[in-house]
């Protein structure tokens, strides 16, 4: 038998070296986020997946997120709101992602459209600089059209003068429209499939959830989110600990058949639902994103199976394992979460789909029963209760200690076993 038994969706990668680098993130401890934009940011997929990142790679920073995405905005819009919805809401970092309504999906791309798009950066950038708000002025998200072809086309070009334009007034800058380009690409090379892969809705302009993934991705590359997780690297036959990163290893117990040891993560890797990684194969989240590494040498030939708490994760041969591998998304059954942090992260993505819900009810309240007797208690209510699920989110994302029980499976080798 060989570590080819391992099922798919385990996600799992061989890497060259296993000592995680501790580069600093954005987000810092004590920060209130805020995500302002269009009806993409509206819909709170990538702010879902940033807010998710944060509290599970860093669970000691107490982060507050706040969407203020509103459809049919543009830059401009979101200067004039800027006040009421970024800094009266105690903002101390901002993203900034405008573009397409700006140019009327493409029907205003003109200099008067592109000059106003520029104004409303401008006083974005400036009012955040006088506030002390670190501000992050992203380019639009793709489109549907050729990439090929927008590359070069109204769109981009007026992003990057708002992202330079960012840059001189003390800004940073996001291209998410290239880096979502680069992914585009490589759901464009799939289109042989029966069904095609897209990350669009039908109007080719707002995003389906493989799209508002690519998008979170690209603005946590921005954010300067580490790839690395931890990393454990267990000389088994020697019964030591050849290097830790990122998280503390005790009670190892090893041999060349197996190993026994706990495993205590300064943070966690994200989790996106069953089959979730599918969409692996155009977003590399494992590599730059998710890295949550374990390699053991020193073990007999044959295959292992990895238990963790209790809960199994996968089977690999010894030389598989002797390469490293990440575990982050490893599982049996693509329905189901496969270490105790995927089960950890996966009840996260839940809270904090619930949190987004009662915001975004919220955000609706005013419009349809703004005239309810109740509004005052609703709205009361309605913070506590965020307040508490904030609280919630922590507590489910703190790391707590693994129990890692790695041991043979199937018939030992032949020598091992007393045979010639």
């Amino acid at each position: 038998m060989s570590g080819s038994r391992m099922v798919l969706f385990a996600g799992f990668l061989l890497v060259p070296a296993l000592v995680p680098s501790r580069a600093d993130f954005a987000i810092r401890d004590g920060d209130t986020v805020v995500f302002l934009g269009d009806s993409i940011t509206a819909e709170r997929g990538y702010s879902r997946m940033i807010e998710n990142y944060t509290l599970l790679r860093y669970p000691r920073r107490k982060v507050r997120f706040i969407n203020a995405g509103w459809g049919g905005d543009t830059a401009a819009g979101g200067a004039r709101r800027l006040q009421r919805d970024v800094l009266d809401a105690g903002a101390t970092l901002v993203t900034v992602a405008y573009g397409v309504n700006d140019i009327g999906w493409g029907a205003r791309a003109d200099e008067a459209h592109r000059q106003a798009y520029l104004d409303g950066i401008r006083d974005i950038v400036t009012a955040c600089r006088q506030r002390g708000v670190r501000v992050y002025i992203c380019s639009a998200a793709v489109t549907a059209a050729d990439p090929d072809v927008s590359e070069h086309d109204f769109l981009q070009r007026m992003c990057d003068d708002g992202m330079e334009l960012a840059r001189r007034l003390g800004g940073e800058a996001i291209d998410v429209q290239r880096m979502m380009r680069d992914i585009l690409r490589r759901v464009r090379a799939a289109g042989h499939e029966k069904d095609p892969p897209t990350l669009h809705a039908p109007d080719g302009i707002h995003l389906n959830d493989l799209g508002q993934l690519a998008m979170g991705f690209a603005i946590l590359k921005g954010l300067g989110a580490p790839a690395e997780v931890s990393s454990v690297w267990i000389d088994a036959a020697a019964g030591r600990v050849v290097e830790a990163g990122g998280c503390e290893v005790s009670n190892l117990r090893a041999s060349a058949t197996g190993a026994v040891f706990d495993r205590l993560d300064e943070g966690l890797p994200l989790n996106f639902g069953p089959l979730g990684a599918l969409n692996f194969r155009f977003i590399p989240i494992p590599e730059e994103l998710n890295r949550y590494l374990l390699r053991i040498d020193g073990l007999s030939p044959g295959d292992y199976r990895l238990t963790v708490n209790g809960r199994v994760v996968g089977t690999w041969s010894h030389d598989r394992l002797a390469g490293g591998i990440n575990i982050s998304s490893a599982t049996p059954d693509a329905w189901e979460p496969g270490g105790p942090w995927d089960a950890q992260a996966a009840t996260l993505l839940l809270l904090t789909e619930a949190r987004h819900k009662l915001a975004q009810s919220l955000k609706l309240a005013p419009g349809c029963i703004g005239g309810h007797p109740g509004m005052p208690t609703i709205e009361r209510d309605a913070a506590e209760i965020n307040r508490r699920i904030e609280d919630l989110q922590r507590l489910v994302a703190a790391p707590v200690r693994y129990h890692f029980v790695l041991e043979r499976v199937g018939p030992q080798p032949a020598s091992q076993a007393g045979g010639r």
